[in-house]
């Protein structure tokens, strides 16, 4: 399981705005090009655990910020997605 959370947090972690609007396409959900190029930036290079509770939701915040909450709550549903 280490393995698995370990692939999933370094898929995060380089993510580009590219693959996040390919995944946002394939959950159904809205994200312009510049957000997610911005949200991209964000995450990336930051070594976060997706999986502890406290860090995704401070992430979403964040994110809440750069693209609104909206977008942020989609994310959320996204990395909980990610983290089943």
């Amino acid at each position: 399981m280490k393995m698995i959370k370990n692939m999933v947090n370094f898929k995060v972690n380089m993510i580009t705005g590219d693959e996040l609007l390919k995944y946002a396409k394939q959950f159904n959900f809205q994200i312009t090009k510049d957000e997610a190029e911005k949200v991209a930036a964000f995450l990336r290079g930051k070594n976060m655990d997706i999986f502890d509770d406290a860090t995704r939701s401070r992430i979403i915040r964040e994110v809440a910020k750069i693209s609104g909450p909206k977008t942020a709550k989609e994310l959320n549903k996204l990395f909980i997605q990610f983290t089943k």
